[in-house]
């Protein structure tokens, strides 16, 4: 038996490794190849995929699903059936697309799904008056925030929050992970690179204030994801544009004390627009709740 995944973007996809991991004494031809997604058929940072599967002398693949891209979308499946391999297709395809949801919502939709994350005293506020900012989750939630941030492509944030937090927005998880791109909405001019969302090369300043706009600048980058991390400005104009898939909010049973920068208003887009709370559990004294935009 041999596995194989796609392990780093622009390397090997699953079919090829599986393939070049099995024992040259095994007779290829009386394997079956599993793959989730449908086979590649088109030259894009590899070769495609269907030319190794034919050449290996495999007779047999089981297909999860057809791959919702255009690029690949049939013509995988066509082109092995013309090779003489005995196909199959549609098998457990709600839990292969329920476990790459972000690709098939990208395709579907022709946009990258928006997630969106805030945390927030129990008084709902998210800051103090002057913006400075506050300590209001605890580590093991700080620890849950990178696992995120690695499943996401992008995180946007905007400059406010980089100018009063300095944040770093990477995802600082104990596994391997592609990074994701950090894109700032503002004006270049305005970007002081000396802060740590500039300590490498991987980023993007977009200086517009129209979202849809945005986003689709970043799905043309062929991403499938992107983690809101902002203010409450910024997280209510993306709520008001529509475009906000998923809500992640982190509540602290700390209350800020005084009047602070609020997240009433989102949380009042988010009661009012029909977003439903899929799940509400505890991680050490804070409480994480999941709201999906149906």
């Amino acid at each position: 038996m041999s596995t194989g995944a796609h392990e780093y973007f622009g390397g090997p996809h699953a079919e090829v490794n599986c393939i070049d991991r099995v024992d040259a004494e095994i007779k290829k031809e009386d394997l079956t190849l599993f793959c989730t997604l449908e086979p590649c058929n088109h030259t894009g940072k590899t070769p495609p995929c269907t030319e190794k599967i034919i050449s290996s002398g495999i007779k047999k693949i089981v297909i999860g699903v057809v791959d919702p891209n255009p690029l690949v979308s049939g013509q995988g499946i066509r082109k092995l059936k013309e090779a003489g391999i005995d196909v199959k297709v549609g098998v457990l395809e709600e839990e292969i697309k329920s476990s790459n949801e972000f690709y098939f919502f990208k395709h579907e939709n022709k946009r990258p799904f928006v997630t969106i994350k805030i945390a927030q005293t129990i008084d709902n506020y998210a800051a103090d008056n002057n913006g400075k900012p506050i300590k209001i989750t605890s580590e093991k939630s700080n620890h849950d925030v990178q696992n995120i941030r690695a499943l996401h492509d992008v995180i946007v944030t905007g400059g406010n929050t980089l100018r009063n937090d300095n944040p770093t927005m990477n995802a600082r998880v104990d596994f391997v992970a592609n990074q994701p791109k950090r894109i700032l909405l503002s004006s270049e001019a305005k970007a002081d690179l000396k802060l740590n969302f500039f300590k490498d090369d991987h980023f993007q300043i977009i200086d517009d204030v129209d979202l849809k706009k945005v986003v689709q600048i970043i799905y043309k980058q062929n991403f499938n994801s992107i983690l809101v991390e902002a203010g409450p400005k910024l997280v209510e104009s993306f709520l008001k544009d529509g475009l906000c898939d998923r809500l992640i909010s982190y509540q602290s049973p700390e209350p800020l004390g005084n009047e602070g920068i609020s997240w009433s208003a989102v949380l009042n887009i988010i009661e009012k627009n029909g977003f439903n709370l899929t799940s509400s559990y505890t991680i050490d004294r804070d409480i994480k709740r999941v709201f999906i935009n149906d």
